[in-house]
């Protein structure tokens, strides 16, 4: 008999799992994160899961921890601050990609190098430039990201960064070679400054889960779920963070269909920060052809094609006071829910809420709050901000004691986007509370945060809602309405071949929205979803009934729902994937490109056959790394020919070689 031990980190809870023979649940358990201390949040999830079941550390032979973490601090523009060594492009390069924009106002150098798609050297590496910027920037950045022209075909002056980062900084440093085979500049170094920014969160959270399950008895090796659903080593999870964004997603997927044996599917996992909308085709997640996206950026990692929205039970509610009735909006930040922060300082939040209803109107800041994040780095704050979080540090308070001018409202955003700071106000967990729907923290505290926020006023002067019981049924309205139209959404950028408009736009169409509610006029109209939809997450039962009788669709709520990250985190496989390519820049010479330098063949067979080797023994090292045993290898090749004066002549082939196998049960 052999027990698995699953953990998962999400931006609220915490859930741990145990599984025998990976076809039982023995136990499930939930426990607040704790994000200035992960390590309290595991311990006391998984201590609750084994109490429950009365199963021993010892016994316990894998354990396995996915995440939201990674995908949420994306999503919410969190991470640490870095630097951008980009090699050979020019600085009009940093407006493709996303690439300014993810930088923000992190420091970069754009400096002279790089190599031609032959992988010749296009330029010499201006070292002597790249020394100064790494002096200058050693103490105001916590890591680097090294992209540099065609690194993918020769990555020289990409090692050769790297080793000066290292000599000169001692910080992380993350090459773009090294996270991606394709072509694409740009999106390359996105991808290295998402990873970079990514390294000191993953480390942290992974080293505190390993320090926690050890002091617990528990000498299981830990894996960790990739973007794609595979598992990795602990180890291999902080060299490469990236790979982790959608890994609690991507686990709630083979959760799903390790719970259902579904077959085609859409899967929707409602968190506290994000609502993750997967499709799954004869029984597999698909996998993201053009990288992962989540929020605003489009990456080069290997994911399951994955539809993030910032949408969950802990999203910030804004209010709309355009317009003769107003409404709502949810997302995309979150926000700590009102009942949680008063469970936690019920004197001072209770204190202020009374304060703001004996006010005859409305205050901007009524019913939110503000804390510092204990033990998040805090390297290259500004004096403003640093000034704020001064005020901050004094322990949790009410937003308007601590904002004096509007500059301090800005330093605020930039503190939250580093996750220094966090923001609570009302959610839709604080209307569930009021609606009776759940009871984990302080009804009474969302009663009064609803009853503030019902007393905005609306275009026309009136109140936006006729009491607190009103706006908790609105605000949850509003997050059926949305996720409805995320599930829309996903299911049209599957079909959008067959159609002329984006997603967005055909799932948002009058006519579509008039289909749903099965419109009878002169025209006759029905739409919705002709798919099942598995409905995952601890809130799933709450919400998503109203979600399926939206769509017209049958509503899957498994009976371990809540906790199907957990589940997937250890029903997965190892899963090591290489894939690099060969050029063939003149007739008769065959060029791979893979390791520090280019080789060259005189024929096509013998290049392959070079390629087939290294990717082999290079994916086979790393599986049994992170502790696969029974490892089968396979292998696809993608092929470009063009025809010229009536010849077919080669021009590349890219090989992808995947070994994969299940961990070793200690």
């Amino acid at each position: 008999m052999s027990i698995s031990l699953g953990v998962d980190t999400g931006g609220t809870y915490t859930d741990a799992v145990l599984i025998r023979d990976e076809q039982e649940v023995i136990a499930s358990a939930k426990s607040l994160t704790t994000r200035h201390d992960l390590a309290i949040g595991v311990s006391k999830a998984v201590a609750r899961v084994l109490e429950t079941s009365g199963v021993q550390p010892g016994d316990i032979g894998l354990a396995s921890l996915s995440t939201t973490l990674a995908t949420n601090a994306l999503v919410e523009g969190q991470g640490g601050r870095v630097a951008l060594i980009f090699i050979g492009f020019q600085e009009k390069d940093m407006d493709t990609s996303g690439l300014r924009e993810a930088l923000k106002s992190d420091p970069y150098l754009v400096l002279s190098g790089g190599h031609s798609h032959a992988g010749a050297e296009k330029a010499p590496l201006d070292e002597p430039a790249l020394r100064a910027f790494l002096q200058a920037q050693k103490n105001e950045v916590s890591g680097y990201a090294v992209a540099a022209q065609f690194a993918v075909r020769n990555a020289a002056h990409e090692l050769r960064a790297m080793e000066l980062v290292r000599e000169i900084t001692g910080r992380p440093v993350s090459a773009s070679h090294q996270l991606s085979a394709k072509l694409g500049g740009p999106k390359r170094a996105l991808t290295a400054v998402l990873n970079a920014r990514l390294i000191g969160m993953i480390d942290k959270l992974i080293t505190r889960a390993e320090t926690a399950l050890g002091e617990m008895g528990i000498a299981a090796p830990l894996m960790v779920v990739r973007g794609d659903g595979a598992l990795i080593s602990a180890d291999q999870a902080r060299e490469k963070p990236i790979e982790t964004i959608l890994s609690g997603p991507a686990a709630s997927i083979v959760g799903a269909r390790w719970m259902t044996d579904a077959c085609d599917a859409l899967v929707s996992d409602i968190g506290g920060t994000t609502t993750d909308v997967a499709l799954l085709r004869d029984g597999r997640p698909l996998i993201d052809p053009q990288g992962a996206q989540v929020g605003p950026y489009r990456t080069m990692v290997e994911a399951v094609a994955m539809r993030t929205t910032g949408l969950g039970g802990d999203s910030e509610i804004h209010v709309l006071t355009t317009g003769l009735t107003g409404g709502l909006t949810l997302g995309p930040r979150r926000v700590v829910p009102i009942a949680l922060m008063a469970h936690e300082n019920p004197d001072m939040v209770h204190s202020a809420l009374d304060d703001s209803l004996r006010s005859a109107t409305p205050g901007e800041h009524d019913a939110r709050f503000v804390r510092a994040v204990i033990g998040v780095s805090r390297e290259g704050l500004a004096e403003r901000e640093e000034k704020l979080l001064t005020r901050i540090d004094a322990g949790p308070q009410p937003l308007a004691k601590v904002l004096r001018t509007r500059m301090d409202h800005a330093a605020l955003k930039r503190l939250v986007a580093r996750g220094i700071a966090q923001v609570s106000g009302v959610t839709p967990s604080d209307a569930s509370h009021l609606l009776g729907r759940a009871n984990h923290w302080d009804r009474g505290a969302a009663e009064k945060a609803l009853e503030l926020l019902a007393r905005k006023r609306t275009g026309s002067g009136e109140r936006l809602a006729q009491g607190p019981g009103v706006m908790a049924q609105m605000i949850t309205d509003q997050l059926t309405h949305q996720t409805s139209l995320a599930l829309l959404e996903a299911g049209f950028a599957e079909e959008n071949p067959d159609f002329v408009a984006p997603p967005d736009q055909l799932a948002r169409h009058v006519l579509m929205q008039r289909g749903l509610s099965d419109h009878r006029g002169i025209v006759r109209l029905s739409t919705g979803l002709n798919v099942p939809v598995i409905g995952l997450g601890a809130s799933a039962q709450t919400y998503y009934p109203a979600v399926g009788a939206r769509l017209g669709t049958q509503m899957l709520l498994p009976e371990h729902a809540g906790v199907a990250n957990a589940i997937g985190a250890v029903v997965g496989r190892i899963t090591m994937r290489r894939t690099a390519s060969i050029t063939s820049p003149s007739e008769g010479q065959y060029v791979v490109h893979t390791g520090p330098e280019p080789q060259i063949f005189a024929q096509k067979s013998a290049a392959l056959d070079s390629l087939r080797r290294q990717l082999q023994a290079e994916v086979m090292q790393r599986a049994r790394e992170a502790g696969a045993e029974d490892i089968q290898i396979s292998e696809s090749l993608e092929e470009r020919t063009a025809t010229i004066e009536a010849r077919e002549v080669f021009v590349e082939a890219m090989l992808t070689i995947e070994a994969s196998g299940r961990p070793t049960i200690a």
